[in-house]
């Protein structure tokens, strides 16, 4: 067994879920730290169970605490008007509208978002350049769909991965995928693998990231099918960024963080995870103090920066959703893991139940 600090730049504060690395520059409303650097990002005002209201609370405090962000807000006029009234003069100046008035409902199919909506909006002004990143709180399925087919996926990246990033007990645990795909088969965990490698190296300065896969023990040839499957998938794959697969670890030691940096499962259980130390927090009274469980995920494997947030983010959250898509683009992680991603092998063989987002 690995030593518990082995892989981790022992120097660094532990990050709180999604959060920027610190900075000098000040803290968010919701306790991230901001960074220096103009970032534009665009706000899918429709997205989420209680939008728009606590999208527009979310994006005020966001602007109010980042002084180089600038908003691109995407949903009715009147509903970004609100929230520009709510700004001082200097504050309005780095928020713009982009007025649609549809929106891509929780219940309804990913398909969806291939019409006009504010999740495709909000991506298309980033294919477009007139916004760095995308935020939204909506459908997870509509915005990969969208985000995939509107912005691009990287090579040898069939299927995008949602990865957050939880306060474990020893520092910060990646986990991936937390909803994007549901139902994977071995070679896209081996792939989702690198990407997670990739970004725990890239946006937490985690060093040589240790890999596991999430199973329901330690020992070889535990769990169902994909996990038996994917487990020698995962060992043969090179990692980037000097990291290496440790093996199977369980939910344990996802919460405690001392066997794995990066923790790879399909989206289904990832997302049930998550919703799970949700709960146990809300049991035990309340996160700790370095963080609750995250209710916001990079997207890996699309060509832009995209934030997706938990549909039932509440305005902290959101804040933290914009936070983060500042932060990684202002690090440049998402060109600087699709650069080190073009330097691994990747299997050209999908998975055969991997399918194209059809057009």
């Amino acid at each position: 067994m690995t030593s518990p600090t082995t892989g981790r730049v022992t120097h660094a504060p532990r990050l709180s879920p999604g959060a920027p690395a610190p900075s000098a520059a000040g803290r968010s409303s919701a306790g991230a730290p901001t960074e220096p650097g103009t970032a534009r990002i665009a706000v899918d005002l429709l997205g989420g169970d209680d939008a728009p209201a606590v999208v527009v609370d979310g994006a005020l405090r966001a602007v109010r605490t980042d002084p180089d962000l600038h908003l691109l807000l995407v949903g009715p006029s009147e509903v970004a008007d609100g929230l520009i009234g709510a700004l001082d003069p200097e504050q309005r100046s780095r928020v713009t509208v982009r007025p649609v008035r549809t929106a891509v409902g929780m219940a309804d199919h990913p398909t969806a978002a291939r019409g006009e909506s504010t999740v495709r909006a909000a991506v298309h002004a980033v294919r477009d350049g007139i916004a760095d990143a995308l935020v939204s709180a909506g459908s997870t399925g509509a915005t990969v769909t969208a985000a995939a087919l509107g912005l691009g996926r990287w090579p040898g990246v069939r299927r995008p991965a949602l990865v957050a990033t939880l306060p474990a007990v020893e520092g910060p645990v990646v986990l991936l995928d937390v909803g994007g795909t549901l139902e994977p088969g071995p070679a896209t965990l081996a792939r989702h693998a690198v990407l997670g490698a990739a970004y725990a190296a890239v946006a937490h300065a985690v060093a040589a990231p240790r890999v596991g896969l999430l199973s329901v023990g330690t020992e070889a040839g535990k769990g169902d099918r994909l996990r038996r499957s994917a487990d020698p998938a995962l060992a043969a794959v090179p990692l980037p960024c000097g990291a290496r697969y440790v093996g199977l670890v369980e939910g344990y030691d996802v919460a405690v963080g001392a066997r794995a940096d990066v923790v790879v499962t399909d989206g289904f259980t990832g997302n049930v995870l998550l919703k799970a130390i949700e709960g146990a927090y809300a049991m035990a009274g309340g996160p700790p103090a370095s963080g609750g469980a995250p209710r916001a995920a990079a997207l890996l494997g699309v060509a832009g920066t995209v934030v997706v947030c938990h549909g039932a983010a509440q305005p902290d959250d959101v804040a933290s959703g914009i936070a983060l898509a500042a932060h990684l683009w202002r690090r440049g992680a998402t060109d600087t893991v699709s650069t080190v991603l073009e330097a691994v092998p990747h299997d050209p063989a999908p998975d055969r139940n991997d399918t194209e987002v059809a057009p």
